[in-house]
């Protein structure tokens, strides 16, 4: 079959062609000049396709219905440009079958009967088949007669065998839990520090001298005559108050005077640092858990106080004399990593962390402090501060006064310097 496009550009040279041969009589018609080199512009099979099609004859070429030109003649000149481009189609569609032909007689094929024809080649070994069902299963065999067996020697010993599967799991075992150890001896003190050595007292400072009075301006020059008195003024304001004026001698003592009523009672001053019978102890419990970190911890509930050295408010423990000092804490853990410390004086002591999600944790320490020290529970941030309280648990900071610091060196060299020091800051 002829595609698409190669019908689409035989309809244009047959158009050219029918406008060529309409400008043409047929009786002024002469076939071409011959000329070697020439040849037909389209492939001749495209003419046997175009007959076969049913075209008729006046409207084909002159090369395809020229049955009588022997000689060809000259090739044409180059022919102008067309007005439009055939571009190539898409294919299209396949036709359908034809009918199928009548069948044959069988009388046309039967031949004559010849003689069998010599044996032929053996032929290569054919592939082996498949492999058959089993068969039915035979009759049992007659009994053979019986002979004297004698015993084989011992086989070798076998390869060793894969190792076993393991066993099921054992129940898991109990550890006995020892018993608590005994509170170690309290260790000895420190040595006794160097006294340091005392400041120098600044002179006092120079006072100032008094400005001198200045000196009476001089009177004015009045050209004015004197005119006669007139009516009195209105009362003037009242003036601004006058400098205060140098004190006058002292005067005589006058008598003694009664003496007056008592006043009342004022409130005990702070102990001092080497006060006898000074006892200081706190116990507090926390209110709410989870406490906000970078600050004091504040144990709100007050289990004891004495001398309100603990300030529920704020969570700090002041020392109000200069001591050895014992302190401890009791921590509940739930839900959050526990990193906690007991400071003192923005340092430090010692530092706990228990990761537990459900648990306690608990330390003590042994602190020297001077009066004004300051010690404090806090944690370390908000990813570790699981501090808990509830109303079947507590957490707990406590503390107290061991043993009062003894100045057995108060000596008389002590009180004779101190004396000195005193009367020169009188001076």
């Amino acid at each position: 079959m002829l595609s698409a496009a190669r019908l689409l550009q035989l309809g244009a040279l047959l158009l050219v062609v029918m406008e060529t041969s309409n400008s043409i009589p047929p009786q002024d018609w002469s076939p071409p000049v011959s000329s070697g080199d020439w040849s037909p512009p389209i492939d001749p099979e495209d003419c046997q396709r175009m007959l076969e099609s049913g075209v008729p004859p006046d409207q084909m070429p002159w090369f395809c219905a020229c049955s009588q030109c022997s000689v060809p003649g000259p090739k044409g000149e180059r022919g102008d440009r067309g007005l439009f481009w055939v571009s190539e189609g898409s294919a299209g569609s396949e036709g359908s079958a034809g009918p199928v032909g009548s069948l044959g007689s069988a009388d046309n094929f039967s031949g004559c009967l010849q003689t069998p024809g010599q044996k032929g080649d053996s032929g290569e070994k054919g592939h082996r088949g498949l492999q058959g069902s089993v068969g039915p299963k035979g009759a049992g065999g007659f009994k053979g007669d019986e002979q004297q067996v004698s015993g084989g020697s011992k086989g070798e010993q076998g390869f060793e065998g894969r190792p076993g599967d393991p066993g099921p799991r054992g129940e898991d075992g109990t550890c006995p839990v020892g018993q608590r150890g005994l509170h170690g001896d309290q260790g000895l003190p420190g040595p006794r520090g160097l006294k340091g050595d005392t400041g120098v007292m600044g002179s006092p400072g120079v006072p100032g001298a008094s400005g001198q009075k200045g000196e009476p301006g001089s009177q004015g020059d009045c050209n004015c005559t004197e005119g006669a008195g007139g009516a009195p003024g209105p009362k003037g304001a009242k003036g601004d108050r006058g400098t205060q004026g140098d004190p006058g001698p002292l005067g005589q003592t006058g008598p003694k005077g009664d003496k007056g009523d008592m006043g009342m009672m004022g409130m005990m001053g702070p102990p001092g640092p080497c006060m006898p019978g000074v006892q200081s102890a706190f116990s507090a419990a926390l209110t709410s858990s989870y406490p906000p970190p970078g600050a004091p911890v504040a144990f709100g509930r007050v289990l004891h106080n004495v001398l309100w050295g603990y300030d529920p408010e704020t969570g700090l423990y002041t020392a109000p004399v200069n001591g050895t000092y014992v302190f401890s804490y009791h921590l509940t853990v739930y839900s959050k990593v526990l990193v906690a410390g007991l400071f003192q004086n923005h340092r430090p002591v010692v530092i706990t962390t228990d990761p537990a999600a459900l648990g306690t944790t608990s330390h003590s320490v042994v602190l020297h402090l001077v009066r004004g020290d300051r010690v404090w529970i806090q944690v370390k941030d908000a990813n570790t501060n699981g501090m808990f309280a509830g109303p079947e648990t507590s957490s707990t900071f406590s503390g107290f006064l061991k043993k009062k610091l003894e100045l057995k060196w108060f000596n008389k060299d002590y009180k004779q310097n101190l004396k000195l020091s005193s009367d020169s800051q009188t001076q």
